[in-house]
């Protein structure tokens, strides 16, 4: 195990009701906030109206910013950013998903930066500096409302990049599992992929010693097994709902990926370029591609991670490394299936004409991955067996 240092800065309002606690959380920050929000099921479900009266009540002023799409698009961003300057905005609430999260922290970077926000995206500057931000969390999947990571897509380049800096953590998350109870089956199911995958990402990789993170990562898989088939059956059912929305954030909150030298992130990269230009939901991307990177990266050398993974979550049994390898990629795929998430891009309407594009921007910063290095050509090829 490496050394490392940890800390997470993101206070947690876990439960129901949690949300009557923002006012006295934003008012450590400043008096005018920024409510971020999507295409309008918080105002359907009358989400947005409660948190309105909860800042009024305590004179906290609001501004607005709604439809952010799923894949938050760099308008929307830059939108959010003008808003926030000409209205001395000092603190950005966003309602929802990932996505909102993630546009919501672009802003939160772009504020306070000179530049084209985009610059922070291309890696031509860091963010060093950003408006604080909470989050009230309306669907279990990405894990952005505990760590500092933001994705975000550029519609006229046609790339969805990341950033990470400890200057976009949330100030506080609300986690209240009720509010997840309309998450339909489609979502709630990528959301689940999405998780898990999250821990594959961090789980996958070339470190050794790292017994009590692998430990912490394998239960947080066999909770998305055991939870997510509940949820998708009953959808009101709370403790499967609470359990998947804790699992979202410690499965990307660092915690797994302390005393390691880093993730993989390969598939990730991998699925960025495909819904940067297809507009996929993430889960959905992953569940088509993670099994075929793992084919893909498996050899007589790193088949013992796999073989562990299988004997630990699926309950295999088979002695050999390398068959029992095989098993787990098969267990995996089969769980995804069971949850009526597609095997194939073709299932999704998305054909082979930019595999090579794809693999080309994946690598432009160079060679992706660290489980196993892949360059332009392995991600054709990964692609190619994803078809």
């Amino acid at each position: 195990m490496k050394n490392f240092n940890y800390h997470t800065s993101t206070k947690i309002l876990f439960g129901k009701n949690k949300i009557n606690e923002i006012a006295g959380e934003i008012l450590n920050y400043g008096k005018h906030v920024l409510i971020t929000y999507g295409q309008g099921s918080v105002i359907k479900s009358g989400l947005l109206e409660k948190v309105k009266t909860i800042l009024a009540d305590n004179d906290i002023k609001v501004s607005e910013l709604g439809g952010i799409q799923p894949n938050p698009r760099l308008e929307s961003v830059k939108k959010g950013i003008s808003i926030c300057k000409e209205n001395d905005i000092d603190f950005i609430l966003a309602l929802g998903g990932g996505s909102i999260i993630d546009g919501s922290k672009a802003i939160a970077a772009g504020v306070k930066y000179e530049g084209d926000v985009w610059d922070f995206y291309i890696r031509k500057a860091k963010v060093e500096d950003a408006l604080p931000i909470g989050t009230v969390l309306t669907l279990a999947a990405t894990g952005s409302e505990m760590n500092g990571g933001s994705v975000v897509t550029n519609d006229e380049t046609q790339e969805k990049l990341p950033i990470s800096s400890e200057s976009l953590k949330p100030k506080f998350s609300v986690l209240d599992p009720t509010l997840t109870f309309s998450v339909n089956k489609y979502q709630t199911a990528s959301g689940v992929v999405d998780i898990m995958s999250h821990v594959f990402e961090q789980y996958f990789t070339p470190d050794m010693g790292t017994e009590l993170q692998d430990n912490i990562a394998e239960g947080i898989l066999k909770t998305c097994i055991n939870e997510g088939p509940i949820a998708l059956a009953e959808p009101e059912n709370y403790q499967a709902r609470a359990n998947l929305m804790w699992a979202s954030s410690l499965a990307l909150n660092g915690l797994t990926g302390t005393g390691k030298m880093m993730g993989d992130w390969g598939t990730h990269m991998i699925e960025h370029e495909v819904s940067a230009i297809y507009d996929l939901t993430h889960g959905v991307g992953l569940a088509i591609l993670f099994p075929n990177w793992m084919k893909f990266v498996l050899n007589e050398r790193n088949a013992f991670k796999f073989a562990r993974l299988g004997r630990n979550v699926f309950g295999i049994k088979e002695e050999d490394e390398v068959l029992a390898a095989n098993k787990t990629i098969d267990a995996i795929r089969a769980f995804f299936s069971s949850l009526d998430m597609p095997a194939k891009l073709s299932e999704v309407n998305i054909p082979e004409e930019h595999f090579k594009k794809m693999g080309e921007k994946a690598c432009k910063f160079g060679p992706i991955g660290y489980f196993r290095r892949l360059n332009d050509v392995a991600v054709t090829e990964i692609l190619e067996l994803s078809k």
